[in-house]
């Protein structure tokens, strides 16, 4: 593609107002993704795609809508505003739809300092499958291990360009590098398996292959003879691997959208205590080498650092624009958005503060329970926080890890769960979510 994406965009701005929109904003990706996976140390499958995906919101009055494509011709360009327009005169009023003014938009667009984006050149799918044949090799080298179930290396880079009509233009690029492998041990019915992986911006930055392999191997031998535990009433210690899931269940509460319909089973605790005293939650869209960093959100706001929990009181909601105005608030600028539909709020980077124990300290303290390190299903109730999932991980007896476990349910309400964390030390910083292990006292396990 010759046509650079901020003139693609401007264009169909530009086509838009000759349909008729009063306002409009463009979005258009330019991506490339590269997937090799191996199998007994050969090639199994190789994809790659690449191409142009473009989106258009245009808004006549208060009535908006979105269309999406993947041809770029300035006839389809046309074709696609008038349709939205007609649409969007279809489409029912929404007092809170529209654009940023312009005094609020960043100003500040130069993400280049975010280091988002690997400069070096495509791998090769010759380099990819080399690691991916180097972390199954692994794997397989230990004895108890029986199979390796898929060892795959990808890599991928966006380029990405928002415009609107209220003068905001800016865009950015995005690289990601992964590689992961996942070990089978036993065999029938006692065969277990588990994973790890590595996904990272910077080649530079990624871990070696043969250590994920060698570490998948490990974890899966370590499942040998799982059994159900013991039910009631027990200290469950989530690994890091799995504590992000629970801190997400407190983001999505505390979601905008989730707020401005009056559900949620947050909707009521603004200013109050929702985490321990000294526990934080900050989101920092900010930090270098990592996947959720923005200098703007998909409305074109500055985004800028900020305390969603802060000395475990709830301080505020997670909002874009048309949430920010349902719930008379300014907007946290957290607005994201696809090609084919408007935006939503959406969380960046976040981290939980961290413990000054380790995770075997906690295991210590924790005496006897259940130390989970995989979760299965999950049934969530979004307004009363009630939460019950599968999960396998390894029973602790005197705070020592005994045996592995499976197949069993735990269960308890989020409120309660999230005010009684003891967070470890643990937390790898380097991603998008920064999640300690947490030990939660009380939970209801179902097991024999």
């Amino acid at each position: 593609m010759t046509q650079s994406l901020s003139d693609l965009t401007q264009q169909m701005l530009d086509v838009a107002r000759r349909a008729g929109a009063d306002a409009a904003d463009a979005i258009a990706v330019d991506g490339t993704s590269v997937s090799i996976n191996v199998r007994a140390g050969s090639l199994e499958q190789a994809d790659r795609s690449e191409g142009i995906e473009i989106g258009l919101r245009v808004l006549v009055g208060q009535r908006q809508a979105c269309v999406s494509s993947s041809d770029t011709k300035p006839d389809t360009l046309a074709q696609m505003a008038e349709r939205a327009v007609a649409m969007a005169k279809e489409a029912p009023e929404d007092p809170y739809a529209g654009l940023a003014d312009p005094a609020q938009l960043a100003t500040q667009t130069d993400s280049a300092t975010l280091e988002m984006y690997d400069p070096s050149e495509e791998p090769d799918p010759a380099t990819l499958q080399q690691d991916a044949l180097r972390a199954e090799a692994a794997a397989l080298a230990n004895a108890g291990v029986s199979q390796v179930q898929s060892a795959s290396a990808g890599y991928s880079r966006r380029r990405i360009h928002l415009a609107a009509t209220n003068g905001f233009s800016a865009g950015y690029a995005r690289s990601e590098r992964g590689l992961s492998c996942v070990a089978i041990s036993g065999t029938g019915t006692g065969m277990e398996r588990d994973y790890d992986y590595d996904s990272r911006i910077f080649q530079s930055d990624l871990r070696d292959a043969d250590d994920i392999g060698r570490t998948a191997a490990a974890r899966a031998v370590e499942r040998v003879g799982a059994r159900k535990p013991a039910t009631g009433a027990f200290p469950v210690l989530f690994d890091e691997r799995v504590a992000n899931a629970l801190i997400g269940s407190l983001l999505q509460a505390t979601n905008g959208t989730t707020i401005a319909r009056g559900s949620g089973w947050l909707r009521d605790k603004l200013g109050e205590q929702v985490l321990p005293k000294g526990l934080s939650l900050v989101e920092d869209p900010h930090r270098k080498r990592t996947s959720g960093s923005r200098l703007f959100d998909a409305e074109g706001l500055p985004t800028a650092r900020r305390a969603i929990v802060d000395d475990g009181v709830l301080t505020g909601w997670t909002m874009d624009l048309s949430t920010s105005r349902q719930l008379d608030m300014p907007s946290t600028a957290n607005a994201a958005r696809g090609t084919s539909a408007p935006p939503s709020p959406s969380v960046t980077n976040v981290a939980l503060t961290q413990g000054a124990q380790s995770r075997d300290d906690l295991i210590r303290q924790m005496g006897t329970g259940l130390l989970v390190t995989s979760m299965i299903g999950s049934t969530i109730n979004p307004n009363t926080g009630d939460y019950s999932r599968g999960a396998s991980g390894f029973w602790v007896e005197n705070g020592e890890i005994t045996y592995p476990v499976n197949e069993c349910t735990v269960a308890g309400n989020l409120r309660d769960m999230l005010m009684t964390i003891i967070p470890a030390n643990d937390a790898r910083t380097y991603l998008s979510r920064v999640v300690p292990s947490l030990l939660v006292e009380g939970l209801t396990l179902a097991g024999d």
